[in-house]
């Protein structure tokens, strides 16, 4: 009964948001304060249908009920309690049920939360919401309804991926779709101030909180997943530019672009059309991403759907939706206002090269991704566009945008002085240097891209501080009135500079990591040793270990440095008796900010395992940095100026 309650839940969060939809428009047409205010309470009613909806099949998980057919398809009674709840989004059905809650979660954000808006440009923001609403909980209803009953329900169920048991995996879809979903509001706001012809400083400051917690929710989903890979798939690294990782990383890169480019227009009423354009391009590349999970056209551990009837609806969903969006936008741009006049040399250029390197960026990576895709449907020809290309392609442009990013802030709008820039980043440049020689130095093999990289991750960590210290004044005025000033700063220049800082620690982490990585494997027997860097391995045991839901070889393997123990790991190989799959459960040693990672393979003949194992230093800033930059995008939103767009206007009554 459960079940069927959450079904009829869902079918009444479908018509709560054509009701949303419908009266939004009528209550704007006719002015109508209270058909608009109806037209909001049905985007809360559904939002809380939708969590009905969840909450039933989450129940279904829970309770294990296989007559529940998604239930029955993707867990089992030996699956951990975490695992099972996971499982309520760990399938197709799931997923998509999460994005709906996610997406009406947002709509009802906007009603609740947007009463600082104008009233029409509200109303419509509501409709358009509602509108995205309907489309994908139609879909989900219709044709990936996850509630469905089963004739004959099974003993047993068929259990998730092993892959995707994992608690950074259980995590990391939430906060991925609330990033993914949170661009469905900066599109309905692009839509709604099309067509109400209002693009002005004030719609981009309502832009940007939705647009800048929608980029820290992506930051830290995409940061989760890149961690789940790193130690759950035992390849030793932690991005292989996969094309389900691309489909993340796009909506990534023109949010970054659209949250810059919105200062640009705030401030000074400059790319009006441009920041539309991204707040556009920011969902249809978050769409984008569902359809290349969803659609089968991918295979990845971490795609869900090989229906391609459903991939074809995900793709014609696509199209339509970005397809009206830019035609509005197509047909408004020639009477958006051009904004203000700026020299080449001020902080609006800068702001602009940025954006046009991160469009670059994205253009890449979107080709890298599509064109196997495009040649295998043309000729059959299955091809694969790995790190080469990326390397040659996506790097030389983001090197040029990491550049020019610490002198960005310290340009004076409209016309600035690049000698005076210079003169005070002096400090961070000689940081910069430092940190290249040192690597020089002291860093073994010698390697002159790996020695750049580390140059640049200074210069990006010393140029925010210099940022900081420019606000303050520090070094110029007394004591008393740097710490004045520095407690003085607003919570969004704090926020900011979080974020670089956070740039510059990942670019350290990675360069180190995929430079200077040691690499080792070999067939050991028990009692068999072999080294890695500066460090001895030795495989002590192997025994067979029973876990709550498969059974696993465990190794014992001690590390030690020059004849002294550093630390004593376990990695496992685990085979899941539900499936026959089979999984590595990696060992990582801790050692300061690098790792020694370890993986044991399968049992060979004459009783050897196959070890195979890396030195990774500095990984750990691989995930640091990124968290640093979710924090700075959450400080950012504590600061009340920017929370609140703008002052609340009081509106006359219709």
């Amino acid at each position: 009964m459960i079940a069927e309650s959450g079904a009829f839940a869902l079918l009444l969060a479908l018509a709560l948001s054509i009701a949303q939809v419908a009266l939004s428009v009528v209550g704007r047409v006719r002015r109508s304060a209270t058909l608009a205010g109806a037209g909001e309470g049905a985007a809360l009613g559904a939002f809380l249908a939708v969590g009905v909806a969840f909450a039933a099949l989450m129940h279904a998980f829970v309770v294990s009920d296989f007559s529940v057919a998604n239930v029955a398809a993707n867990s089992h009674t030996e699956k951990p309690l975490l695992y099972r709840v996971a499982g309520t989004w760990g399938s197709h059905e799931g997923s998509m049920l999460l994005w709906c809650l996610a997406l009406t979660g947002f709509g009802a954000a906007v009603a609740g939360l947007g009463r600082d808006l104008p009233r029409g440009l509200r109303a419509l923001t509501v409709a358009t919401q509602g509108l995205l609403g309907t489309v994908f909980l139609a879909y989900t209803v219709f044709a990936s309804n996850p509630l469905i009953r089963l004739a004959s329900p099974p003993v047993e169920g068929r259990s998730l991926n092993p892959l995707l048991q994992d608690p950074a995996l259980a995590v990391h879809p939430p906060f991925l779709y609330a990033g993914y979903v949170g661009m469905s509001v900066v599109f309905s706001l692009a839509v709604a101030a099309l067509i109400e012809g209002r693009i002005d400083a004030a719609w981009s400051r309502w832009v940007r909180p939705w647009a800048l917690a929608a980029w820290s929710l992506l930051t830290v989903g995409i940061t989760l997943g890149a961690f789940w890979a790193y130690y759950e798939l035992g390849w030793g690294g932690w991005w292989f530019w996969d094309p389900v990782e691309n489909a993340s990383f796009m909506p990534w890169l023109i949010a970054a672009a659209l949250l810059h480019s919105a200062v640009v227009t705030e401030k000074r009423g400059a790319l009006a059309g441009w920041t539309v354009f991204l707040a556009l391009a920011a969902f249809t590349f978050s769409m984008l991403g569902a359809f290349l999970v969803r659609s089968g056209v991918l295979t990845s551990v971490h795609a869900f759907a090989v229906d391609p009837t459903r991939g074809v609806l995900l793709l014609i969903i696509l199209a339509v939706t970005a397809g009206l969006g830019f035609a509005l936008f197509a047909w408004r741009a020639p009477t958006l206002a051009q904004g203000g006049m700026f020299a080449p040399v001020s902080r609006e250029s800068a702001l602009v090269l940025n954006n046009i390197l991160l469009a670059a960026a994205t253009a890449t990576v979107l080709l890298g991704t599509l064109y196997p895709l495009i040649r295998e449907a043309m000729n059959g020809e299955a091809i694969s566009v790995g790190p080469p290309y990326f390397n040659l392609t996506f790097t030389p442009l983001m090197v040029a945008l990491l550049v020019l990013l610490p002198a960005g802030p310290l340009l004076a709008w409209k016309r600035g002085d690049a000698r005076s820039v210079v003169q005070r980043l002096w400090i961070a440049l000689l940081v910069a240097a430092v940190a290249g020689l040192l690597a020089l130095a002291i860093v073994s093999p010698k390697k002159a891209f790996g020695v750049l990289g580390v140059a640049l991750g200074g210069w990006l960590i010393a140029g925010a501080l210099a940022e900081i210290a420019e606000r303050t004044r520090a070094f110029r005025v007394p004591a008393a009135e740097t710490w004045r000033r520095l407690t003085g700063l607003p919570r969004g220049a704090w926020g900011m500079t979080l974020a670089h800082l956070g740039l510059g620690v990942f670019v350290l982490g990675a360069v180190f990591e995929t430079t200077w990585k040691v690499e080792a494997a070999e067939a050991l027997p028990t009692g068999g040793g072999l080294d890695v860097g500066a460090y001895h391995l030795t495989l002590d045991s192997v025994v067979p270990v029973a876990g709550p839901n498969y059974d696993a070889d465990r190794g014992t393997i001690t590390v030690t440095r020059a004849g002294e123990r550093v630390c004593q790991v376990q990695p496992e190989r685990r085979l899941y008796t539900t499936g026959g799959q089979s999984t590595s459960e990696v060992g990582i040693c801790y050692r300061g900010l690098s790792h020694i990672y370890l993986v044991l393979g399968e049992r060979r003949d004459g009783g050897t395992y196959l070890v195979r194992a890396y030195w990774n230093p500095w990984a750990s800033l691989i995930f640091v940095g990124p968290v640093i930059m979710g924090l700075g995008g959450l400080v950012s939103l504590s600061d009340r100026r920017l929370r609140l767009g703008v002052g609340r206007r009081r509106e006359t009554a219709a």
